[in-house]
């Protein structure tokens, strides 16, 4: 069977593949750009932790806030918000005790939420915060129930 000229040089051209050069130049050309896409979400990571403490506090702050209200106080800093989901074994125990919560809530970063009464930045109440992604007490890194606990 006879093709007409155009498509017998079509023909001819599309045999022909990539060269080891052009594929490399486009993977390193991908390489680059995932590079790109992943360094530009790495802070957006850290701003969602930071986020997911930030909620975190304001339900163990609810939390806090039922207990007060069904016990008469709130936890002693001892007592800890182990309170809202185990009865306290430390005095004063609560007549009215009920659960709160089911289980311990763990910051982003896998520590345990901090807890003072009386606190120190809330004198009148207290303070509830996530020690940051170091686990220790560095004031830069708190995230806490105090407008000024978390600096960027």
């Amino acid at each position: 069977m006879k093709y007409p000229l155009f498509f017998r040089s079509l023909a001819k051209t599309s045999r022909r593949g990539f060269t080891l050069f052009e594929m490399l130049l486009v993977l390193t050309i991908i390489g680059l750009l995932m590079g790109l896409v992943i360094y530009s979400l790495s802070g957006v990571t850290g701003d969602a932790q930071r986020q997911k403490a930030r909620a975190d506090i304001l339900t163990l702050r609810e939390g806090l806030t039922a207990y007060q209200m069904e016990c008469g106080t709130l936890p002693t800093t001892d007592q800890g918000i182990k309170a809202l989901w185990s009865k306290p074994t430390v005095e004063p125990i609560p007549r009215h005790w009920s659960k709160q919560m089911d289980s311990e809530v763990l910051d982003p970063w896998g520590h345990s939420y901090q807890y003072l009464y009386p606190g120190k930045h809330n004198s009148d109440g207290f303070d509830l915060y996530s020690m940051g992604p170091d686990g220790q007490t560095n004031p830069d890194h708190i995230i806490g129930n105090w407008s000024d606990s978390d600096k960027p």
